[in-house]
């Protein structure tokens, strides 16, 4: 029902390492590795319709997994922190160039939806005290790239992400 042929992985694959190498990020040298998380992200698009993270529990509800769609909202923190995103997808350069080892890392997204939303609250509380602008400023969830206009891109000109991994980070 959600197989995945080979030639939609190798596609996949060498599209998501080009838009990495652009981006500045790197993918899992281990290409085995990385090939099967590139196809649990084709088989959760094919399930769900868009890439949910391979390695967590999607709700099915795009809303709700905005933050788990590939490349997840706590990619860089991870990167930064760990040298690989929880998935192991993406990965730092020392660990490409083999200074750093990748180990477990812990989850770090709030384990219940109220959690999620109490989280997103405090954001938007700290925003409300700055102030009006111009324009709405919005917020690549994903690289964190900021842009001052009426509308968001319709792709993050930094890490590739979509319009709809935008949020409004100040109005």
């Amino acid at each position: 029902m959600n197989k995945v042929n080979v030639g939609e992985i190798d596609k996949l694959y060498i599209r998501l390492d080009k838009e990495a190498k652009s981006g500045g990020y790197h993918l899992n040298p281990n290409i085995d590795f990385t090939k099967e998380l590139v196809e649990g992200l084709l088989v959760n698009e094919k399930r769900y319709g868009y890439w949910a993270c391979p390695c967590r529990l999607a709700d099915g509800d795009k809303q709700e997994d905005l933050d788990i769609i590939c490349p997840c909202d706590y990619r860089d923190s991870d990167l930064n922190d760990y040298g690989t995103c929880y998935c192991g997808l993406y990965v730092s350069k020392d660990v490409v160039d083999d200074k750093k080892e990748i180990g477990s890392i812990p989850e770090r997204r709030p384990e219940k939806r109220n959690e999620r939303l109490q989280f997103k609250s405090k954001k938007q509380k700290s925003r409300d005290k700055v102030g009006r602008l111009d324009y709405p400023v919005w917020r690549c969830r994903v690289c964190g790239y900021l842009a001052a206009r009426d509308e968001p891109p319709e792709i993050c000109p930094v890490c590739k992400a979509k319009k709809d991994r935008f949020e409004l980070f100040m109005s």
